[in-house]
């Protein structure tokens, strides 16, 4: 897709936007798609786009998924999670009407903000505000983003780790098929693992890299811990490399357990810096996350930043 044409959905839908840079290189923000980012390269968006999301809506029966690089709180399930205070498997509705505000803004750089108020799988209350901060640089046939994330909770009652989990997490999905792949730097199969189904044979150890296959056909997640540096999708068909770099946690700040889990289940205990997604429906995720403190209080905001670098050839 052109990045006209996705201006034009967004005019057309009446869908408010923000665009970071020129129609050429650069972000364009879905204010009210969640806040999402939709990356612009050479007139190309490069990101995953659902045109749906322009004429449905989402509701718990269904899950219209916009594309791009969302902000969505981690975990996702266990009993801390946030997508089973239903009982079932939802996108919070806070999140997906999420209208987004621009703070502050520029040619090259942008802050918008929302305020959400989560639910946690064990009915706990967590009135929070989602800031993403976007900067982008150009050179040529490569446009970088760097991003800060963040979600502070806003509440009154202090709450410990074992009361609330929350942290940004960072999900940027793009079309895949067969021949696609993520490679990250890794010396021992211990740096990833599944987070549900097993994915073995998608995955494997070669010459200090690790690659994993996604040409979404089957649906896994792998975790990755806290020793890799970066991550890196590939597809040979569209030419084009993505590199995601999350810098480290600040000092008392924990990576934690971000997976699909039952809300009946506790997280377990290996923390997850990236993960990556491998969806049946032909798209993939590279995803970056960012840890709890040890005690949430007013104003406590968890952030990750991670420097995105979107690469033609």
């Amino acid at each position: 897709m052109k990045s006209c044409e996705l201006l034009e959905l967004f005019e057309k839908s009446k869908h408010s936007y923000h665009l970071v840079g020129t129609e050429k290189n650069g972000v364009i923000i879905g204010l009210s798609l969640e806040g999402r980012f939709f990356t612009s390269l050479s007139g190309e968006i490069v990101s995953r786009v659902n045109p749906e999301v322009f004429v449905k809506q989402s509701s718990g029966k269904e899950y219209v998924n916009p594309g791009g690089d969302g902000l969505w709180p981690a975990p996702e399930g266990s009993c801390l999670g946030y997508e089973y205070s239903t009982g079932s498997w939802r996108v919070p509705p806070g999140i997906t009407n999420a209208l987004y505000r621009v703070v502050s803004s520029d040619k090259n750089k942008a802050s918008v903000s929302a305020e959400i108020d989560l639910i946690n799988n064990m009915g706990r209350g967590i009135p929070a505000i989602f800031s993403r901060n976007v900067a982008i640089e150009e050179a040529p046939e490569t446009l970088t983003i760097k991003s800060v994330e963040s979600i502070e909770y806003a509440g009154t009652e202090e709450l410990s780790r074992n009361q609330c989990l929350l942290a940004p997490w960072s999900l940027s999905q793009f079309d895949c098929m067969e021949g696609c792949e993520v490679v990250l730097p890794a010396k021992s199969d211990d740096a990833v693992w599944d987070l549900y189904g097993p994915s073995d044979e998608y995955r494997r150890l070669e010459k200090g890299l690790f690659r994993i296959k996604t040409g979404g056909g089957k649906r896994f997640q792998v975790g990755i811990g806290a020793e890799v540096g970066w991550i890196e999708y590939r597809n040979p068909y569209k030419k084009i490399a993505v590199r995601r770099q999350a810098e480290t946690l600040e000092e008392g700040y924990d990576y934690f357990d971000i997976a699909d889990r039952s809300p009946e289940e506790k997280p377990r205990e290996r923390g997850v810096r990236y993960s990556v997604y491998n969806d049946a429906g032909c798209f993939m995720e590279i995803e970056a996350a960012g840890g709890v403190p040890p005690v949430f209080k007013q104003n406590t905001s968890s952030a990750v930043s991670v420097t995105t670098i979107f690469k033609k050839g």
